[in-house]
């Protein structure tokens, strides 16, 4: 009877235990490869630059109705078992409104409904929009040891759905927090609307399509207005520049940094694009004309698709004549 009370015992004992661990351990981020122990909290200046000249992306740059902008940005701290958006994964119905419309209710309640997997209320974040497509925009966030992710989206106006941001990028190593990070940033399809221009009409993918990154050859296809087949890659499009807030800074507005005093332009160098000069196909040949009996002639035209730009390859002739006999002739 003893030994059955101790073995009833010790099985209570490596049950408590393991309720113990399996309850610290769900309470956890899921798929960190670290647990982040630096300080309690960290705050951060968030600064979102648009890089979307003319002079990096002449093809097709929108000029009116609406000319070259970016949305506001919408971004949140969060866990590692949460995902505000992710490439070659499905996005969702939030994602996909803001993406296409820049609406952003529906994403508001997906990041509301995600819990404790979120860094509360502090952890949501947003900038204003830039009315350019070059420009500068910036907000704080607050990361949190439990929380140490950065996530966040911003439309790409007008496109069909396309936007940049960061997935998932860790501010914590270890024992610290970083100090400043800045990230290049590429233009990405949602996956749910046809578009392959800046400027084309709504026509939703069916089925919906994973969220793809945009290069200078993919799609493959010379209406998309970002293919650029001589380039080996594009150019950033925009940047996002994270810095750290001392202490003794906090409660102090950081001022916007590379900005000239009237406006958000912002004057960066960049490398140029060229554009070469893209034209139809040839029409048919004309009705031969001349006088009877004597070598005529007759002419076939195309038009330009796409004028050069940035030292691009000019523009062929646009017409071209050959010799004919004249029919009909009496």
């Amino acid at each position: 009877m003893e030994n059955l009370m101790f073995v009833y015992c010790s099985c209570k004992v490596i049950w408590t235990v393991l309720v113990t661990i399996l309850g610290y351990a769900s309470s956890l981020p899921v798929g960190d490869d670290s647990l982040c122990t630096a300080e309690e909290l960290a705050k951060y200046k968030i600064i979102f630059t648009g890089k979307w000249s003319q002079i990096a992306f002449p093809k097709q740059y929108p000029l009116y109705r609406p000319p070259a902008q970016w949305s506001s940005l919408l971004g949140v701290t969060h866990s590692s078992d949460y995902s505000m958006w992710k490439k070659d994964e499905y996005a969702s119905n939030g994602v996909r409104d803001f993406a296409e419309k820049g609406e952003a209710w529906v994403l508001m309640k997906e990041i509301e409904e995600a819990g404790e997997k979120i860094q509360s209320v502090h952890g949501i974040f947003s900038a204003p929009a830039i009315s350019s497509g070059t420009g500068q925009t910036s907000t704080e966030l607050e990361v949190h040891p439990r929380h140490p992710l950065v996530s966040f989206v911003v439309r790409i106006v007008p496109s069909p759905d396309w936007f940049v941001g960061i997935d998932s990028l860790n501010l914590c190593e270890g024992d610290h927090w970083m100090e400043e990070v800045s990230v290049d940033l590429f233009p990405y399809d949602a996956g749910t609307d046809s578009g392959f221009t800046f400027s084309s009409p709504n026509f939703a993918t069916i089925p919906q399509d994973t969220v793809t990154e945009i290069t200078c050859s993919s799609p493959n296809h010379p209406a998309n207005s970002f293919y650029y087949p001589k380039l080996k890659i594009l150019p950033p499009i925009a940047q996002v520049t994270m810095v750290k807030i001392k202490k003794s800074q906090l409660g102090l507005s950081a001022p916007f940094i590379n900005l000239p005093a009237k406006s958000n332009e912002i004057t960066d160098t960049v490398s140029e694009t060229p554009l070469d000069c893209e034209v139809s196909q040839w029409s048919s040949w004309g009705l031969c004309r001349g006088v009877c009996r004597e070598t005529g002639t007759k002419i076939r035209t195309r038009f330009v698709l796409l004028q050069p730009a940035n030292n691009g390859m000019p523009c062929p002739h646009l017409d071209e004549e050959t010799g004919c006999e004249p029919e009909n002739c009496v």
